[in-house]
């Protein structure tokens, strides 16, 4: 066939059919939820990998102790940089949990000490050992443990909710081929009775399929890369202050969502057509 037209009363047209406004709507959501979930993704690598090297000093009832504590961490092999808490950022966190109370109570308090290493903190915990055995030594990243665990179970909940769609969307072009072939039965015998065989019947349903699944697809991928923008714009941009401001969402993500439509419009045809074959074959 040297023009594609369709034969097929049920399948002339132009433009997004049923179909195509329906894996619209679906490539809007997968869209929208796949950027969500490979920014949480994003997000907590970044996080991750901005606090494998902090640390925190705390020695209780120390507060006087600040300076001399600050100078020997610095001086230990492995650390890159050691700083002392400010004493009013000490007293303003006992003030949020504890209110007017806590400058009355006169309470003993630690002298806490922010740490970057270079490598591992044995030889630190170590020295801390020997010089102030009441000092204790935490990781920000096991501090950040439970959080980051949450983010990566969300994301991956995320990519499983864009596979059940995938899976939903199939089932959809699976029932709209079948309502085609149904609504098209006695055009497709009369094809069959001229001599047309399975597979050139089936090229009239199928790439019509495909071309819906692409025009319905791209038009919801963009309208939610549009919601995206715009919530990026608005607000979003805010998410991003746990890595120092970096974009959650980078071109590699981007071009992951953009191939969302045209995959949508291939898996539509493989599925359409064999669905038609399938069909068509168990007829006598």
């Amino acid at each position: 066939m040297a023009r594609e037209t369709s034969l097929l009363p049920g399948l002339r047209g132009k433009g997004a059919g049923a179909t195509g406004y329906l894996l619209a709507i679906m490539l809007f959501v997968m869209t929208v939820t796949g950027a969500a979930g490979l920014a949480l993704n994003n997000g907590s690598r970044m996080v991750a990998a901005a606090s494998a090297g902090d640390y925190v000093v705390q020695l209780p009832g120390g507060a006087d102790q600040a300076a001399a504590l600050e100078a020997f961490v610095a001086a230990q092999d492995g650390v890159a940089e050691a700083a002392a808490v400010p004493q009013e950022d000490v007293d303003a966190l006992l003030s949020r949990w504890l209110g007017p109370a806590a400058q009355e109570a006169d309470l003993p308090l630690p002298a806490l000490i922010e740490v970057r290493m270079d490598g591992e903190a044995a030889a630190l915990r170590s020295a801390l050992a020997e010089e102030y055995p009441e000092a204790g030594l935490a990781a920000q990243a096991e501090t950040l443990a439970p959080l980051l665990g949450a983010l990566r179970a969300v994301a991956l909940a995320g990519l499983g909710l864009v596979l059940a769609i995938a899976l939903a969307a199939a089932a959809a072009v699976v029932l709209a081929t079948r309502a085609a072939l149904a609504a098209n039965r006695a055009t497709i015998a009369t094809l069959h009775g001229m001599g047309a065989t399975d597979r050139q019947v089936s090229r009239q349903f199928d790439q019509r399929i495909a071309r819906e699944a692409l025009t319905g697809g791209t038009l919801g991928s963009l309208l939610a890369l549009m919601v995206l923008f715009a919530v990026s714009r608005t607000g979003g941009a805010s998410l991003s202050f746990l890595v120092g401001g970096a974009s959650l969402l980078g071109w590699p993500e981007f071009l992951v969502l953009f191939a969302l439509p045209p995959i949508a419009a291939g898996i539509a045809y493989v599925v359409a057509r064999a669905t038609i074959l399938r069909d068509l074959h168990r007829e006598p």
